[in-house]
């Protein structure tokens, strides 16, 4: 949106917002915000929700969980699919308005992305952000707004980033939690997503986070929301809190004493709407003198600038958007799609893809095998058709293949049926894998397992993992079919890392799901039996346990996450197997080495394998200078590519000139000096990559 065209917007919101009174302007800071009938303003609710597809307003496509759409490493792809939920977000929306409904999650502010960094595996909600890393995080976050909004001058659909900011849990503490960091790991780790979201992509809101963030609490947080976001950052935008943070002020932070003096202090630090009840106080800050009617005014006019940009007074071309277009075919296949790309092929000994014509009969096998919940991840749609990994299997074999079923465990209870003794279905499971040419064993976890606190299913209630195994129902399952001597290709559906020592041991192949998504078990199915290759890679660190992992509550970045962790994962971040075999077999620089415009890479590609596959180049960067660099070669650049059986090919790959700077320990960014080594491969250059691919990154040393 130009510049021109926002003021025009904000001139508008201001004639608007100066008809009203102190009061009216009050009362509509809340997410709730009532109608007007005097001047024409309908009521308006800002809560509504987009993290994988228009989510809790009724039927609407389910995409794949955010940490599986970031396993595809395509920001293009990404916004292609953000732009699907802001045509459906309209469609509804239209449909809705037009039936005079306007309650919430009927609006078109929604708040997504969640571009919080997965810093710790045991964080119940990693499974809503892009990963572990800074740089994929950006890329793909600017992806995902600037699907969602458009690039017009009418936002298609307001987007936001949160939760702003140094925010990963623990979810049990996070309404009192003071979440502590130096500047370097603030400024290189938890802010450049963000920073991404609003110097590249134009986001319309940013949501403040529950905890504190060096003793502020940043729903009012001096530093966060004036200093960063709005001076450093010219932040144009508005700010809304997570739902009640403003009320954890004077209750669990206790920051302040009053639900007047937390108002005050949301509104004065540059939260403009609150998702809660604490802003109907507002008016009592305000004759209390806590507040002026400048601060209320500039407030309003942030937010009717929001509806104006979106055209809801005007309107615009969306208008003409039907339900027509929601949940439509076209739509539910690029979701199929979406899951086919995510998926992570963590190991294969040859047994995959399966070849139907030499099956008699498989058994499909485990609590997520024919599991509905286990598709979608949290803040979801409706799924008009769910497709389970079960279904998507017997719908793939049809006739033709005899496939026996046994749920084989609870998901985390020691028993299925209540009167039943412990593990009562392990002898079934057992049982029909004997009979079958090869068990394909779904386990994991889904929403009520790990996810948000307080979410009602919550076995932990915290919605945090408290390590990385898999539910002891389910571990007694995969030792027991695994001890059957039948081959096991396990179907992991989880939202995060998982302690798979003992998988990656005894099954022939481990196929990573993630939540895939209402489709998801067609797409697993086409990749089980090789209808296309697997080629999503970990947009996290697979660790093998948490026992050399810092304490949960330690926001330091050292011993963390790919660039710190100075152990041997299990699986590493950007790793991931095809049905192919593709190698990076030289890098070089094509044409000029710029720390300001960064360069440009010539990598020749091979895929030695007889099968077509996509895959994703990566490229990895490491100052030989610079005391300040991370430990570890750090992802700079990431292109998705797709190579035929025996084919090689020169690509061309740039690289930013951030990539080349470093940030020291005052949380400056700065020159990582004058030479660096890059690598280019399909994985990271590290050990573990090139012990599980059998590959290794080629390399260049430049010199600025």
């Amino acid at each position: 949106m130009t510049e021109e065209k926002r003021k025009y917007y904000a001139g508008k919101a201001a004639a608007l917002v100066a008809q009203m009174t102190v009061e009216e302007q009050a009362g509509q800071l809340l997410f709730s915000a009532p109608g007007l009938p005097r001047l024409n303003v309908p009521e308006y609710n800002y809560w509504n929700e987009a993290l994988h597809g228009v989510a809790r307003a009724g039927t609407a496509t389910v995409f794949p969980q955010a940490i599986a759409l970031a396993a595809i490493f395509d920001p293009d792809f990404l916004k292609e699919v953000a732009d699907i939920i802001a045509t459906e977000g309209r469609a509804k929306f239209n449909a809705y308005t037009a039936e005079g409904s306007r309650e919430i999650y009927k609006g078109l502010t929604f708040w997504s992305p969640n571009v919080n960094i997965f810093r710790d595996p045991r964080w119940g909600r990693g499974h809503e952000t892009y990963g572990e890393d800074p740089w994929l995080t950006s890329r793909l976050g600017v992806a995902f707004i600037k699907g969602l909004q458009g690039e017009g001058d009418v936002l298609k659909a307001a987007a936001c980033a949160k939760h702003f900011a140094v925010h990963s849990g623990p979810e049990s503490l996070r309404h009192k939690f003071d979440a502590v960091v130096n500047q370097k790991d603030l400024w290189e780790t938890y802010l450049p997503a963000f920073e991404a979201c609003v110097k590249e992509a134009d986001v319309e809101t940013v949501m403040g986070a529950y905890n504190r963030t060096l003793g502020e609490p940043c729903c009012g947080s001096v530093l966060l929301l004036k200093k960063i976001l709005r001076e450093k950052w010219d932040f144009k935008g508005h700010v809304t809190s997570d739902c009640w943070a403003i009320r954890d002020f004077h209750e669990n932070h206790r920051v302040t004493n009053s639900a007047l003096e937390s108002a005050a202090l949301a509104l004065n630090a540059g939260c403009d709407v609150n998702c809660g009840c604490v802003y109907a106080r507002m008016m009592d800050s305000y004759k209390k003198g806590l507040v002026t009617k400048e601060a209320i005014a500039q407030a309003a006019v942030r937010l009717f600038t929001a509806r104006f940009k979106l055209g809801l007074f005007d309107g615009s071309e969306y208008d003409k958007i039907g339900l027509e277009e929601n949940d439509s075919p076209a739509h539910n296949a690029k979701a199929i799609q979406a899951a086919e790309k995510g998926m992570v092929l963590l190991k294969n000994n040859g047994i995959l893809p399966l070849q139907k014509g030499k099956l008699r009969s498989i058994a499909v096998i485990g609590p997520n095998a024919d599991s509905r919940i286990a598709l979608k991840g949290n803040y979801h749609g409706t799924p008009s058709r769910n497709v389970t990994v079960l279904e998507g299997i017997r719908d793939a074999v049809g006739e033709n293949v005899r496939v026996y079923y046994s749920e084989g465990s609870h998901l985390y209870k020691d028993r299925v049926e209540h009167l039943g003794r412990e593990n009562d279905r392990i002898a079934e499971a057992a049982a029909c894998a004997k009979i079958s040419d090869v068990t394909i064993l779904c386990l994991g976890l889904d929403e009520n397992l790990e996810g948000e606190e307080g979410d009602a299913g919550n076995a932990y209630a915290s919605g945090d993992k408290k390590d990385l195994l898999l539910p002891a129902s389910q571990l007694e399952l995969l030792e027991a079919v695994c001890g059957t001597g039948k081959p096991v290709v396990l179907c992991l559906l989880a939202g995060s890392s998982l302690d798979l020592r003992y998988a990656d041991e005894h099954c022939a192949a481990i196929l990573n799901c993630w939540y895939p998504g209402a489709l998801g078990g067609t797409a697993a199915a086409r990749l089980l039996f090789g209808d296309v290759s697997p080629s999503g890679k970990l947009p996290v660190t697979f660790y093998r346990s948490t026992e050399d992992l810092p304490p949960f509550e330690d926001y330091a970045m050292k011993g963390r996450t790919y660039r710190y962790y100075q152990g041997e994962p299990l699986y590493p971040f950007g790793y991931g197997l095809t049905y192919g075999d593709v190698y990076a077999e030289s890098v070089s620089a094509a044409g000029k080495v710029s720390a300001e415009t960064g360069i440009t890479l010539r990598v020749k590609a091979r895929n030695a394998g007889k099968a077509a596959t996509e895959d994703v180049l990566q490229v990895y960067i490491k100052s030989k200078d610079s005391p300040f660099a991370p430990p570890n070669p750090c992802l700079c650049a990431f292109k998705r590519i797709s190579l035929g059986a025996g084919e090689s090919r020169e690509l061309e790959i740039a690289v930013d000139a951030r990539a080349f700077t470093v940030v020291n320990d005052e949380g400056e960014r700065v020159s990582g000096g004058k030479g660096y080594k890059l690598y280019a491969g399909f994985g990271q250059a590290d050990s573990r990559t090139k012990a599980l691919t059998g590959r290794e990154a080629a390399a260049v040393e430049i010199s600025l």
